[in-house]
């Protein structure tokens, strides 16, 4: 078989992850103080895109490694060629960079950005000490690509007004950015093994990380925010504690697994969080524009709350890593 079955290629794309995507865009878009809107849609897709690209791209890069190790994946048992893998990759990242395209000129950056970081974590970094700060680099960006998409109202002097910031000066897309940054750190270290296993040391350690970020999040006191954070930390905190006590592949790979689906309780802790300190900037603090912000924050937060327990069935039929 040539082109594969669609069963096959939702098995190269890691379908069941892909609801882990468009709230990066989100969760940048709201962090910005703005209600999400057709470039935070446009943004979104292009992730979506660009993820995919990066499933293909990684099963064709790895196809080799793949047929000693895990030989039932599409490529080595022949379900899906190469050519066909390769193709894929390629179209999805000029789809994702058209996307980005429409939604202006910054978010195109972004993009492109983003796909070069793709790119080089599937080509190069991988297999290297770089491997896991790329892909946590390329999950910041795709937060920044939704802050960057997310249109923003111009000053009387036809100028964009600058994101919202903190009184100590610090940007809160960025720090979005960073928590979803961390955690794609932690959960990317982990999977360097899972084929083969490894010492309890590094699952430990993402367990550190995990519960580092569920305690700031909890410490933010809104309801919802803590709620998602407690679920947070369930989701990715026990696959992880099991994996330490034994660091087998079956294990390993159920965390990883677990701290995949994780990133949609920390998108939502995230979206609820921000929309309200950045609602509290927005315009100096005009009321008028602080309540839109955070119903929008805390309906994305339950939209990804709900994705949750899809992402579990999904994961059933199909592996996320």
């Amino acid at each position: 078989m040539t082109g594969g079955r669609v069963a096959d290629w939702a098995q190269l794309l890691r379908v069941s992850a892909v609801s882990t995507v468009p709230g990066d865009a989100l969760v940048g878009a709201v962090a910005t103080g703005r209600d999400p809107g057709r470039g935070t849609a446009l943004a979104a897709g292009a992730s979506l895109c660009l993820y995919e690209a990066g499933m293909a791209l990684n099963d064709w890069a790895d196809r080799e490694e793949d047929a000693r190790e895990r030989p039932e994946r599409p490529l080595p048992s022949g379900r899906i060629r190469p050519a066909a893998a390769l193709a894929a990759a390629t179209g999805l990242t000029a789809a994702g960079l058209a996307c980005a395209a429409r939604a202006g000129r910054l978010p195109l950056a972004t993009a492109t950005a983003l796909a070069a970081t793709v790119w080089a974590y599937d080509l190069r970094l991988k297999h290297t000490p770089a491997g896991p700060a790329a892909m946590a680099a390329a999950r910041s960006l795709d937060v920044l690509l939704g802050a960057t998409a997310t249109p923003t109202a111009r000053t009387a002097y036809g100028e964009r007004p600058a994101l919202p910031r903190r009184a100590h000066g610090s940007v809160r897309p960025l720090g979005a950015a960073a928590l979803m940054g961390a955690h794609t750190l932690a959960v990317t270290a982990v999977s360097r093994r899972e084929a083969e296993g490894g010492a309890p040391a590094v699952p430990l350690m993402a367990l550190g990380a995990v519960g580092a970020i569920a305690g700031l999040l909890v410490r933010q006191r809104t309801p919802l925010t803590v709620a998602a954070g407690v679920v947070y930390a369930a989701t990715a905190g026990r696959p992880l504690a099991h994996a330490a006590l034994n660091p087998s592949p079956p294990l390993l790979q159920r965390a990883v697994g677990g701290g995949i689906r994780a990133m949609l309780p920390l998108q939502a802790a995230l979206a609820a969080h921000v929309s309200r300190t950045a609602g509290e900037d927005a315009a100096g603090g005009d009321a008028a524009r602080k309540e839109p912000n955070r119903a929008a924050g805390s309906l994305s937060a339950l939209a990804l709350l709900g994705l949750l327990p899809v992402a579990r069935r999904l994961s059933r039929k199909v592996s996320p890593t």
